[in-house]
């Protein structure tokens, strides 16, 4: 198994990214690039597995990679794209409020 038997889900995938994904830091040749990368841990993962595992997954922060044992000799791949904004900020929602003061100790 190699990088070029998933060589179609590969074309698919940089297709959509150039189409759909704005990423500001990445262009479709590197994106391309990342997934062989990718591509290569996932079936290493998945060629290396434990017994009864049956995933092989790779991922950095644009693109999740998994292979998946199926009925068949080739795995499943699936290639998911991990959407987020850089302009997010991690606040707490406003109903949410920060503890005041330390939590009792136990026993007390």
């Amino acid at each position: 198994m190699t990088v070029d038997t998933f060589q179609r889900e590969i074309d698919e995938a940089v297709k959509n990214y150039d189409r759909f994904v704005v990423c500001l830091h990445k262009t479709p040749e590197e994106f391309a690039a990342s997934l062989v990368s990718l591509l290569q841990k996932a079936i290493r993962a998945y060629d290396t597995r434990s017994a009864g595992m049956r995933h092989g997954i790779a991922l950095d922060k644009e693109v999740t990679i998994i292979l998946s044992q199926g009925d068949e000799a080739r795995p499943l791949c699936g290639i998911y794209f991990n959407l987020h904004s850089p302009y997010q900020t991690d606040s707490l929602p406003k109903t949410v409020q920060p503890l005041a003061g330390k939590s009792p100790k136990l026993g007390e």
